[in-house]
Order: C-alpha cells, then sequence, then structure tokens
C-alpha cells in the first residue's frame, strides 16, 4: 500500500502521530443557533453542518492544525444512514461523507508543509445501535459504513478511523464495509480502530481488552487503540496491555477527564497539562505512538500534546501476541499448558438427541440451558451445530448463536457441512469462533469459501482430511491432505496459528477388519502433522473412536485414546468434558486392554485370533453404566433458587420455583424481597464490572417473566386505577449516548 500517512507513522524516527481535539466539544463553544443547522429538524446533527455552515466545522478544523495537530478527523461522526436518518437525512450519507473529507482535505493541504505533513482520518463513529444485542442486523450496518467509506474515500481521505467502539460485531461490520471500498477502487488506505474502555473496565457489551485484540488481530489494520468514555487513568492498563501484546501501533485519545455535571453542562476538568503529562508516560513507558483528545478537549490541549511530540521518542516494544479464539467477553488462548482445549460437543444437533429435540421444539432457552451446563463441565469452547434434515439451518444457526453468544462467556466452534450456515452464525457471533470444517471433497470451491468466511470474519478454520477421492483412512493419507491445505491456507494468507487439522477419527469399535487400524492411523497422522505442519494446531471429535460400545466402555477407550494421542501432538479435542476420564482413575488392566485395541495388537495362532482386545473390553464392561451425581440447585431453599435464577438469567425452572413460592409468600414479597434481592447482586456485579452488559440483560428479562408470571396472583388497587404510569427518557438524538435510550 502507497501511503504517505504510513511513511511518516512508520518512518525510522518512528515519530509521535498528534490528533486533533473533540470535535463536538469545540463546536459547542461556537453557540450556534437552530437556524445554522437548517432549521429545528436539524438541531444538533453536526454532520449536517458541512452543508448548512461549512465555516464553523472548518474552524474546529483550523483551530486544531494551528494548535500542531498533525492528524485531523472529518466531521463525520455520525455520518452513516442509520444515524442520519435520524433527521431524515438518510440519502444524503455518501455525500455529506464525501463533502465533509474534501473539506478537511482542502485544509491540510493549506497548513502542509514538507517537515510537518498533515492528514485527515475518516471518521467512523459506532451508530446508535448495537448489533451483538439485536438492534441492528449485520447486513444493514455493513452496508451502511461501506456507503459511508466510499464517501470518505472519494472525499479523499488519508485513512480511516472506526472510532467509540463499543461492540466488536459492530468493528467487524465497519472493517468489512472498509475493505469492500477498497475492492472496489482497487486501492487500500490505512485503517485506525479506536476501541471504548468504559470506567467499569470493558467495552460497553462487556468485551475485555483482551478479547477485542483477539478478535481484531486476523484483521488488516494499523493502528489498535482507545479513545472517549474516561480520562487517561482509567486507560492505563488497557494501554499497558496493547503496549505488551498488540502487533499494531498503539493510540490513546482520551477525554479531559470524567465529565461532571456544573450548572446543568458537562464539564471537564483535566488540564492540558495533566493530559500532556499523562501522554507522555505513555509514549515514553508504554511505547504509544499515536495520542490526540477526545470529548472535553480543546486546542490549547492539543497544543500541549504537539509541543511533547517534537522531541518524545515512544518505547521500543516487542509485543507478544498470544494465538487465542474469543468470546464477546474474553478469550481462550489455543495452547493449554499440560493438558488440551476442550472443546464441549453437546450442542450438536447432528450428535445428541437433546439437543435434536431442543431445536426441532424450538426452545431456545433449553439450548441456552444446554451451553451453559457445559461450562461447569469444563468446556473452553463450544461447538455449535444445527444440520438436521427438514429444518432451516441458516435461521437455526441465526437463533440459536445470537443467544448463546451474549449468555454463555464461552467462544464458538460453528459447525456445518454448509458455509452458509456458519455465515449466519458469524453475522451474529462477534467473538473470534472457529469455522468446523472444510476439506476437499467436492473440489477447491467450497474449500476456498470457508477460507474466505474465516478471513472476512476474523475467524480459525478447522480442516477435516477428506479429498476428491473421500475420506483418508491410512495415515500416509491423512498427512498428504493435511500438507495440500496447510500450504493452500497459508498462500491464501490465514496464519499456521489459525489452522486446526481433524484427522477424522474413525471406529475401532465395530469389529470388521477395516476399521481395525483406523486408531493407529490416526494416531500416526497426528505425529506427522505436529512434526511436518509447524505452528498449526490438531482437534479430534474423539468419542467416534468408541461408536457402538456401552457407555463405560466408551468412557474408558475415549479417555486413553485421547490420552495416546496427546502424547503424540494432539492440542485440542470436541468432548464432553466430565465423560473423560485421568489415566489415574482407569485400571491398568482396562488402560492396556484400551491401546491394544487402538494399535490393533491381536494375537494369532495362525491365522486363528486367539486375543482381540475389543472382544475383552466388551466382556470387561458387560453391564456396567456411568451414573454422576445431578444433585445441585434442587436441592436449595426456592428461596435461594429464585435468587440464582435472576442472578444467572436463567428461565428454565423459573415458573415452578415461583409456583412453590406462592405457597407460602404473597406475591409482592416475592418480588420484593427474593427477586430483588437477586437483582441487586446483578447491579453490584455489573458495578464491580464483574458482570457485562447482555447478562444484566438477560437478568431483567429474567425478572419481567417472573412479575408476568406473578401478576394475575396480585390484589387489584383500592382505587380500582390500574393504569400503568409513563416514564419518559431523555437523550442525545442521533449520538452515541442514544444507546442508553435503546437498552432501556
Amino acid at each position: 500500500m502507497k501511503s504517505a500517512f504510513l511513511d511518516r507513522l512508520h518512518s525510522p524516527e518512528r515519530p509521535v502521530i498528534v490528533f486533533d481535539g473533540g470535535m463536538g466539544t469545540n463546536l459547542q463553544t461556537q453557540n450556534l443557533t437552530a437556524d445554522d443547522f437548517g432549521g429545528k429538524d436539524y438541531e444538533g446533527c453536526n454532520e449536517y453542518l458541512v452543508y448548512t455552515k461549512p465555516e464553523a466545522v472548518a474552524n474546529v478544523h483550523r483551530g486544531f492544525l494551528e494548535a500542531g495537530a498533525d492528524v485531523i478527523e472529518t466531521d463525520t461522526f455520525g455520518g452513516t444512514s442509520i444515524v442520519l436518518g435520524e433527521y431524515d437525512l438518510a440519502d444524503k450519507a455518501y455525500d455529506l461523507n464525501k463533502t465533509a473529507a474534501e473539506l478537511a482535505k482542502r485544509l491540510t493541504q493549506e497548513y502542509s508543509t514538507p517537515e510537518k505533513p498533515r492528514f485527515v482520518a475518516g471518521s467512523m463513529g459506532p451508530g446508535t445501535k448495537l448489533p451483538t444485542l439485536g438492534h441492528i442486523d449485520f447486513d444493514t450496518l455493513h452496508h451502511a459504513f461501506a456507503e459511508q467509506a466510499e464517501g470518505l474515500f472519494d472525499g479523499g481521505v488519508d485513512l480511516f478511523i472506526v472510532e467509540t467502539c463499543q461492540d466488536v460485531l459492530q468493528i467487524k461490520a465497519a472493517l468489512n464495509g472498509i475493505e469492500d471500498v477498497f475492492a472496489k477502487k482497487g486501492e487500500r488506505r490505512p485503517i485506525m480502530v479506536s476501541v471504548t474502555m468504559e470506567s467499569f473496565g470493558t467495552m460497553l457489551v462487556g468485551s475485555e481488552m483482551s478479547a477485542a485484540l483477539t478478535i481484531l488481530e486476523p484483521y488488516k489494520i494499523d493502528i489498535l487503540g482507545l479513545n472517549c468514555a474516561t480520562g487517561p487513568d482509567l486507560m492505563k492498563e488497557h494501554i499497558r496491555y496493547l503496549a505488551e501484546h498488540s502487533p499494531f501501533v498503539v493510540s490513546c485519545i482520551p477525554n479531559a477527564g470524567l465529565p461532571e455535571n456544573i450548572g446543568g453542562k458537562a464539564h471537564y476538568k483535566l488540564t492540558p497539562m495533566e493530559l500532556r503529562m499523562a501522554l507522555m508516560h505513555f509514549v515514553e513507558d508504554l511505547g504509544v505512538q499515536v495520542i490526540g483528545g477526545c470529548c472535553g478537549t480543546r486546542y490549547e490541549h492539543i497544543q500541549a500534546l504537539a509541543e511533547i511530540s517534537k522531541t518524545l521518542k515512544p518505547k521500543e516494544r516487542i509485543p507478544q501476541f498470544i494465538p487465542a479464539a474469543a468470546s464477546i467477553y474474553s478469550t481462550q488462548t489455543y495452547e493449554q499448558e499440560n493438558s488440551f482445549l476442550i472443546i464441549g460437543e453437546r450442542l450438536n444437533a447432528s450428535g445428541s438427541k437433546k439437543c435434536r429435540d431442543l431445536l426441532n421444539a424450538e426452545d431456545w432457552d433449553g439450548l441456552v440451558s444446554l451451553a451453559k451446563s457445559q461450562i461447569k463441565e469444563g468446556a473452553q469452547i463450544l461447538d455449535v451445530n444445527v444440520d438436521y434434515v427438514g429444518r432451516d439451518g441458516v435461521r437455526d444457526m441465526r437463533e440459536l448463536v445470537s443467544r448463546v453468544v451474549t449468555n454463555v462467556n464461552l467462544p464458538l466452534m460453528l459447525d456445518s457441512t454448509e458455509w452458509q450456515k456458519m455465515e449466519a452464525g458469524l453475522k451474529v457471533a462477534g467473538g473470534k469462533c472457529l469455522l468446523n470444517s472444510t476439506n476437499y471433497e467436492d473440489g477447491e470451491e467450497r474449500f476456498y469459501k470457508v477460507l474466505e468466511i474465516a478471513k472476512k470474519y476474523g475467524a480459525a478454520v478447522v480442516v477435516g482430511t477428506i479429498d476428491e477421492d473421500g475420506m483418508a483412512r491410512t495415515a500416509e493419507k491423512k498427512f498428504e491432505i493435511a500438507k495440500r491445505a496447510y500450504n493452500d491456507a497459508i498462500n491464501y494468507g490465514i496464519p499456521a496459528h489459525e489452522i486446526f487439522f481433524d484427522p477424522l477419527a474413525l471406529p475401532i469399535s465395530t469389529g470388521i477388519e477395516e476399521d481395525r487400524n483406523n486408531g493407529k492411523a490416526t494416531i500416526d497422522s497426528i505425529r506427522q502433522i505436529r512434526q511436518e505442519l509447524p505452528g498449526c494446531h490438531i482437534v479430534l471429535g474423539v468419542s467416534n473412536i468408541s461408536f457402538g460400545l456401552n457407555a463405560a466402555a466408551r468412557q474408558v477407550l475415549n479417555s486413553v485414546f485421547l490420552h495416546e494421542a496427546m502424547q503424540v501432538g494432539l492440542d485440542s479435542a470436541i468432548v464432553s468434558a466430565n465423560k473423560i476420564l485421568p489415566l489415574a482413575k482407569i485400571d491398568p488392566e482396562h488402560q492396556e486392554v484400551c491401546r491394544k485395541l487402538i494399535y490393533d495388537q491381536r494375537e494369532f495362532n495362525g491365522d486363528v485370533c486367539v486375543y482381540d482386545p475389543l472382544g475383552k473390553l466388551t466382556t470387561l464392561f458387560e453391564g456396567k453404566t456411568t451414573k454422576r451425581d445431578r444433585s445441585g440447585d434442587a436441592n436449595l431453599p426456592v428461596e435461594e433458587r429464585l435468587k440464582r435464577h435472576i442472578i444467572d438469567g436463567e428461565r428454565i425452572g423459573l415458573d415452578d420455583a415461583l409456583a412453590e413460592a406462592l405457597k407460602q409468600y404473597p406475591p409482592l414479597d416475592i418480588i420484593n424481597n427474593l427477586l430483588l434481592d437477586g437483582m441487586k447482586v446483578v447491579g453490584e456485579l455489573f458495578g464491580s464490572g464483574q458482570m457485562q452488559l447482555p447478562f444484566v440483560l438477560q437478568s431483567a428479562q429474567t425478572m419481567k417473566a417472573a412479575v408476568a408470571y406473578l401478576e394475575p396472583y396480585m390484589e387489584k388497587s383500592e382505587t380500582g386505577d390500574n393504569s400503568k404510569g409513563t416514564f419518559i427518557i431523555a437523550t442525545v438524538k442521533g449520538d452515541v449516548h442514544d444507546i442508553g435510550k435503546n437498552l432501556v
């Protein structure tokens, strides 16, 4: 990519790049009237000023350029058709963005010198709707960002900044919109992403800094950092994490502290000198290279930063990126010390009757509960498969994944034979997923299609050892297919650490002669893949190996087979974690029988088999079962159970608990003394950063369901007036803070 901005950013002297300050803050100081905005209908729409009063916007740009800013941002923070539509200006989205970019570009050209070039960043804010919470669908958001990005591109911006990001799925939509424009124009420009970490320590939907980095690492961005929400003091630990782990240039563009309400107006108390000292520390001690100001920062704040940028030298960084998957909340590293990555297998309609029955009944709460149960069993990633004949798999994947992502704090493996279903899941799963799977069964077209969507949505990919001739059965053939896929995927741009090979364990439990070598072939292929294809991962659906045996025999054989595979390089497995036993808990004789079965060590006298480990295993476990203690919440008092329902946001069993409570308490007492106790805990957990927003909303929905159940049992008001009151919620029209109203 040819870019004067990147040439400056990556020049040998590693200069500190200074962005401008708050556009809205400095427009407000001009005391603009409704007429300046083009009438009362457009008052507050700062983006429309590039039409109605462009000199007001130009004044802000000039003020920051004269203060010494290297980069000014376009007046397009709310420039998507979605936000502009709230002012009936949706049809002007492209032209408003193009006009704003041209205005900023003219001014940077006026102020640029060879020694100090000036640049324009095309500002793309988050909008007012959160896709992860279902406020807007991915495709609509994607297309709106693409339209905005094209206007900014045609207006001549030097780079794009996707900023004040509240939701990782929103970032993916914006990045894909920008990439659409690059493909259309045949030219790339630099991309900067700036997330907003709230004062409670995560993004608004609950994403930790580590999760945001893991999710964004696969994308072609140049700068990643923080802006808005807080002052630099509350950004420090997030910036430190990026400095230590991010492969991108790190930026920090804070507010002038947290706003205070003084006389009905927001007041930011951080002085230019205080901002200067804080960011000086970030540059010199943490390696931040891009600084600037957000809400509350004025020209003198940016002047203070421009002065120190002349002499500051960013600390050298040696980031240590850790390959991982991520939910929208947190990460799960691929590498597990002394263990394997546990991928829960029970949310799979192809392999689980319980999952299939719940899916056919469209019992989404039951499916979410099934997902949650695997967390307690030790799963670290959840396999999600809705493949079932006669159902609309694209709809099912969307409906199920959209619920699971906000209710379960684990990354997902989207599992299907059809890429359309995987993509449906990716459009609602903001985290970093695994795609299971692709192969060469139908030639290379489908193989590359899955790689394409993996790149588009930032996912890892599982490759099964199947080619045009079918499923590989020998170790040699399994490795041959894996090596072909390894080279093809890397040449396509998928790094080795995002490739998982599945050598496809087949049953060794049938007694059929051609199946006898399946275990050894799988073990040998794992050993060769690990030795000759560096950086990749190897995964197995372990339970296939024991198909047809009784549950007790399966548990032992699966456990021994998993152990043997791990010894030669397996690092992840699709299993029910509570059905795997450590070797120390397996009788040594049972271990030995399983090993002989896995490696087909039958004993013969001539042509006669005198010892068959399969027959021996069947005899050893004849009549045996696996039972585990299922007691738990059911033994708790009803008061505690109701409280747990609210805290966990769990609606399964709620009605039964309420019916039991009604035998002891009036309905209002249940609400005021039991349910609200649970909501109080939820509030405390949210306030301390221990519970993320979607979980809070789930608790609120559970509370709502409980109240709805209890309402028929409540006495009518003595006045006979049962009308409900009206809430009036005031917010900032078209602004990012409108998200609060949408949540309520």
